[in-house]
């Protein structure tokens, strides 16, 4: 398919595709394509480094071992990653390369992408991968875009996409308001399928957009915006295979027979779910969740503030209002400029400087909007009967009109494709699409996050503005930044924006962003989730005790993958082969992914 041909493809429906769009976001889904390939100028990239070979292995034995894969899962789910990386966009990512690279196209590649239908050839990969000393990558669906999307981080590894062919719902229990689920289905699915089955009374949760696996979102440890969104705290099961091929279920799985797998998520004795999220110790097959009770009614509401010194007094308004309940969902303060780019325009329609777009001229572009000029946005949602709302939002109004300028926008007034309506969705358990079109702002627009965890308190929200902003007028990348309060604690989401087909500006973006991984850690304030390249950087900032919380990890990782083939390097846990030959990035070592090879066996 040539550059145009792909830009006019018709969006693939969930019905034809397990990653595919639902019926009702067709229409958005196709406006949005058209947004992504008319700023896209990045040529369909040639194979300058082929073949991709696992490190330490010969071509020919990879060969031959790659014939025997397919052999036990059928030549059609075995592949070689020898083709045009082509990037696609949200709704038909790749599985060959991170489209949103921050570093070169192929540098984070597999060799390889398998297909296995089931937890049993799961398991023959696993034991082939042994058998062979070949590393191996596992995704739900791949898109974890931001993040390092389908890529491995070692070049090479053979990614295992469990997405494809295990997709299946395989339980919803209306009575105990729970689900069992495969990797491979989406929060669009498993929307659609409570909906297909009538029941009214079940809520899920959902990410900022809906496309991505609901068990990969999870054990990274994504949120979503009802009562429900901590996803890791709502899920209830897990069934892993180890690196050495066993299979466990956790919890009450471990129970033969059980009828609580889902309901109760302990079990006896260790509680060991925790060491399979944000890991490389096993592959998650099967995942519980807890689905949220229809609350009988809810209503969006949305707040905008003048003026950026604003911040301190917002944040120490909302810790006690979230604290107790009375904002019930995540509470996500914005900034303006991010909210002019979610219209999905390009920053040239609005500036054309090469210097940070001037605060002037955002407030200029906000003042035409139809919820004017402002500073800062508060999208919240209220839920229950009309009387516990009215209650609720009382509290909330006397509490935010305390700030001087505060307005509350009036829904009424708002056309239908502002981006109010997009959160009310969202925050009402509805799976979207819009929040990722603020990614066009650049032409072949990728992003990368500053996402620093601190308590809720507006000195702690001003220091890491002021560091935020002062880090990103020293690299030349404008600034969206936007606050998510949860119950205790407060994330900092600053989304890096840029174009991915200038090698000058994806280096100005890591260098701002491992320049404010070190300063954010300086000041106390540690990440919680990152992209592939950063994670060695980001871990190696949880130092406490001369690095004992990372020697424990690699403890567990040397115990549970003596090989070392289960994703080496995920979230900075190295197998003991990698370990200490230069495969570890940091801000000071330089972007070479490749390190210095494997020890021999």
């Amino acid at each position: 398919m040539s550059f145009s041909e792909e830009a006019q493809s018709d969006v693939p429906l969930l019905s034809e595709k397990h990653s595919g769009i639902p019926g009702y976001l067709l229409e958005k889904a196709r406006k949005a394509k058209v947004g992504v390939f008319e700023t896209r100028t990045k040529p369909k990239a040639s194979r300058n480094r082929l073949p991709v070979i696992p490190h330490g292995i010969d071509e020919q034995v990879f060969s031959d071992a790659l014939g025997e894969l397919g052999k036990q899962l059928g030549e059609e789910n075995v592949e070689r990653n020898d083709k045009p990386l082509r990037d696609g966009w949200y709704m038909e990512h790749p599985n060959t390369h991170d489209l949103m690279a921050v570093v070169d196209d192929e540098e984070l590649v597999p060799s390889a992408i398998v297909y296995p239908g089931s937890t049993e050839e799961v398991q023959q990969i696993v034991l082939w991968a042994n058998k062979y000393k070949i590393p191996i990558n596992p995704i739900s669906m791949g898109r974890n875009l931001g993040y390092g999307g389908a890529a491995p981080r070692v070049r090479g590894a053979v990614l295992v996409d469990l997405g494809r062919r295990m997709n299946k719902v395989l339980e919803i229990s209306p009575e105990d308001y729970t689900c069992l689920l495969e990797p491979g289905v989406s929060f669009f699915a498993l929307y659609e399928a409570i909906k297909e089955k009538g029941y009214d009374h079940l809520w899920v949760d959902v990410p900022d957009v809906g496309g991505g696996s609901v068990i990969g979102n999870t054990v990274d440890r994504g949120v979503g915006y009802t009562p429900y969104g901590d996803h890791w705290a709502c899920h209830a099961g897990l069934e892993v295979v180890l690196p050495t091929g066993e299979v466990i279920r956790t919890g009450m799985g471990a129970l033969p027979g059980n009828n609580t797998w889902q309901t109760f998520p302990y079990g006896f004795g260790p509680y060991s779910d925790g060491i399979f999220s944000q890991s490389n110790f096993g592959i998650v097959t099967k995942m519980g969740m807890t689905l949220m009770p229809n609350p009988g009614g809810y209503e969006s509401f949305c707040y905008t503030f003048q003026k950026e010194e604003d911040l301190h007094q917002l944040i120490e308004i909302i810790r006690p209002l979230r604290i107790g309940n009375i904002l019930e969902n995540v509470a996500q303060l914005r900034h303006v400029t991010q909210s002019i780019a979610v219209s999905g325009r390009p920053r040239t329609d609005f500036y054309k400087g090469s210097d940070t777009i001037p605060s002037e001229v955002v407030h200029a572009v906000a003042a035409t909007g139809p919820m004017g000029d402002y500073t800062w946005a508060y999208y919240g949602m209220s839920y229950g009967p009309p009387h516990i709302r009215q209650y609720k939002l009382s509290i909330v109004d006397a509490e935010f009109k305390k700030v001087a300028g505060a307005r509350r926008i009036d829904p009424s007034t708002l056309p239908a494709d502002e981006y109010f309506w997009a959160r009310d969705r969202v925050a009402a358990g509805v799976p979207e699409l819009q929040e990722l079109r603020w990614v066009n702002w650049m032409p072949n627009g990728a992003h990368i996050a500053f996402s620093p965890v601190s308590p809720i308190r507006g000195s702690d929200a001003t220091r890491l503005y002021d560091l935020a902003k002062k880090r990103h007028e020293e690299f030349g990348v404008d600034l969206f930044p936007a606050f998510c309060v949860g119950l205790r604690e407060m994330h900092l989401i600053v989304e890096l924006v840029y174009d991915r087909a200038d090698p000058e500006r994806r280096k100005a973006v890591l260098d701002c962003l491992r320049h404010l991984v070190d300063d954010a850690a300086a000041l106390g304030y540690g990440e919680y989730r990152t992209h592939l390249v950063l994670m060695d950087q980001v871990a190696g900032t949880y130092n406490w005790n001369d690095g004992a919380l990372m020697k424990f990890h690699e403890k567990l990782k040397d115990a549970l993958d003596p090989n070392g083939i289960m994703a080496p390097g995920r979230c900075g846990i190295w197998p003991k082969k990698y370990r200490n030959r230069g495969w570890e990035m940091t801000k000071d070592s330089g972007e070479n992914t490749q390190g210095d090879g494997v020890a021999p066996s």
